[in-house]
């Protein structure tokens, strides 16, 4: 699934390209990916309609539009979305086309059908499921060592799972979640409220290196993530445990461990993180 800096690359490749341009059109080859309204009502509130920013919170990037509307849009596990000319050639598993005043396209596809697209006026978009309850934004200025430190001391869940709730922390999902208990030096499995100040403040640090490194990076392609310009990211050459069961870690030699926590596949080193 994509997660924060892989929407985040999106955002940033698409903004250039989008901001100023009107719908010409809208093309629906799967209604079902629409959350809202309907297909007709959709489609009559986008055409004609300006792009004025491309956002993004958490894991859902959001098109602000000029009459108070927001296109919100979760990739789930294997969506995608591109701008592109309209003769590229469409993919098999494309389900909605917007076409712009430009003669160019933009496309969703996804191929397990789990993304969603909704049209929400802005003065909603608190009362959205899943978008009204995300948690700090880990690079933001709110999300302190203090904040995180109150947060955990009554925390009972263990640190992996704590740490993909998005209510607690908005845009963190598997990948990054390993790599940030990795660099922090924590057990995945340990309960959160027992983490020490030292623990938290490494915590805290390795959230926001990890995240920002990952958007710099261009996000993390292990299957099916691309940009908006088609584009693969490059941090899956950087990555320190994630999907390495049974390679040297990088540290100290241990062999990584893959288990599941919180229903979760999970990878990280015995040795590393013992605590």
């Amino acid at each position: 699934m994509p997660e924060l800096p892989e929407v985040e690359t999106i955002k940033q490749t698409l903004q250039p390209k989008l901001a100023g341009r009107k719908f010409a059109d809208v093309q629906i080859f799967l209604p079902k990916i629409i959350l809202a309204p309907g297909p007709e009502e959709f489609m009559k509130k986008l055409i004609d309609r300006k792009i004025v920013k491309v956002n993004r919170r958490g894991k859902y990037l959001l098109i602000n539009l000029d009459n108070e509307y927001n296109l919100v849009i979760h990739l789930r596990m294997t969506g995608r979305i591109v701008y592109c000319p309209p003769d590229e050639p469409i993919s098999k598993h494309t389900h909605l086309i917007f076409n712009l005043d430009n003669d160019c396209q933009l496309r969703f596809a996804d191929t397990r059908q789990f993304g969603r697209i909704g049209l929400v006026p802005t003065a909603s978009l608190d009362c959205l499921a899943g978008y009204k309850n995300l948690g700090v934004e880990p690079l933001d200025e709110t999300f302190t060592k203090d904040f995180l430190r109150k947060e955990l001391k009554h925390r009972h869940a263990r640190i992996k799972p704590l740490l993909l709730d998005q209510t607690f922390i908005a845009g963190l999902g598997n990948i990054y979640t390993d790599e940030v208990l990795h660099r922090a030096k924590i057990n995945p499995e340990r309960l959160a409220a027992t983490l020490t100040p030292r623990e938290t403040t490494r915590l805290y640090h390795a959230i926001r290196e990890v995240i920002q490194e990952g958007i710099d990076n261009r996000g993390t392609t292990i299957r099916d993530f691309i940009d908006g310009d088609g584009r693969a990211g490059s941090y899956q050459e950087l990555l320190q445990v994630y999907n390495r069961e049974g390679k040297p870690c990088y540290h100290c030699g241990q062999n990584i461990v893959r288990k599941k926590v919180g229903g979760r596949s999970t990878f990280y080193c015995p040795s590393c993180q013992k605590t």
